[in-house]
């Protein structure tokens, strides 16, 4: 019997689909702390099933302050943890702007959106794309503010392929054109994931993007952000990270950046309350301002 007979065979590992264009640096990006400043408060009610609205109350020294409505609606088809269809969103603030947003599954890999944003009873901005994925591949296609009479708008179209389980290769062209105006701008993006880790990086006329995310443990998660635009002859470094403390319930987010920034939020849950409190607070050194920010969200 031959060395090789009664084993069994070899396979890879399934390439499966890459996701979003705009998820490639979502891993790094979840571990940096929201901007704080001010008070706010988050009061989300759950109606039924498929419908909730939240109220939002923010009081800041810094920019204007306000109410804010939003409602949701969420279908019946669930096809993963974030993904329900149809999903229909709506929010309004005390200044009288409107997003509304309607994302809905035309077959079992194509999906649509919709969004609308206007301002002072005027539109601004109207967008429309249609996303397909694949086995192992996504392409995407987004159509901003036409305007067939004045001949402007803006088209982006974006393609990732798996080429391994690990690795993710894709392009994003950027076609915009109005009145005397005309041009586009293509993006190369490639990513590799490990078990515990993941390297990013999209190069361009416009610069370059890279993102280092690591996952020590089950408590430690860090991240590192490096964007450079030669045209305009700028560079930026940001380091975060991330600390988990289940046994407090609590998350503590930090980050350094190269201009001198330092920062971190503590949210801090209250079981058996749905409520949330969250403290932030930043610094920045070269130009000598610091704000802080206190938060409850009640869900």
């Amino acid at each position: 019997m031959g060395s090789g007979e009664g084993r069994a065979p070899r396979r890879g590992r399934a390439r499966g689909n890459p996701g979003s264009f705009d998820g490639l640096h979502r891993s790094c990006k979840e571990v940096f702390p929201p901007q704080m400043e001010g008070v706010k408060l988050i009061v989300t009610k759950t109606l039924s099933s498929h419908f909730q609205v939240t109220h939002t109350v923010h009081m800041s020294t810094l920019g204007p302050s306000g109410y804010r409505f939003n409602a949701t609606f969420l279908g019946d088809r669930q096809l993963g943890p974030t993904e329900v269809f149809p999903t229909l969103l709506g929010d309004m603030d005390s200044a009288g702007s409107l997003n509304a947003q309607v994302l809905q599954l035309l077959g079992e890999r194509l999906r649509t959106k919709a969004v609308f944003q206007a301002q002072r009873s005027r539109f601004v901005t109207w967008q429309f794309d249609a996303e397909y994925r694949g086995d192992d591949c996504t392409a995407a296609l987004t159509l901003g503010n036409p305007d067939l009479l004045a001949g402007s708008g803006i088209l982006v179209a974006h393609f990732l392929q798996s080429v391994t389980a690990r690795l993710v290769l894709g392009a994003e062209l950027v076609y915009h054109r109005r009145p005397g105006e005309e041009g586009a701008i293509l993006t190369l993006a490639g990513k590799y994931s490990a078990p515990n880790w993941e390297a990013t990086l999209n190069v361009g006329y416009g610069g370059a993007h890279a993102s280092y995310y690591h996952r020590a443990n089950e408590q430690v998660q860090v991240g590192v952000e490096l964007e450079a635009n030669p045209r305009l002859q700028e560079s930026s470094f940001a380091f975060g990270y991330q600390l988990n403390l289940p046994r407090a319930n609590a998350v503590f987010r930090g980050l350094l950046d190269s201009s001198w920034s330092v920062g971190g939020v503590l949210e801090k849950r209250l079981p058996p309350l749905p409520v949330t409190l969250a403290l932030g607070a930043f610094l920045n050194h070269r130009r000598d301002r610091f704000h802080c920010g206190f938060g409850v969200t009640v869900a």
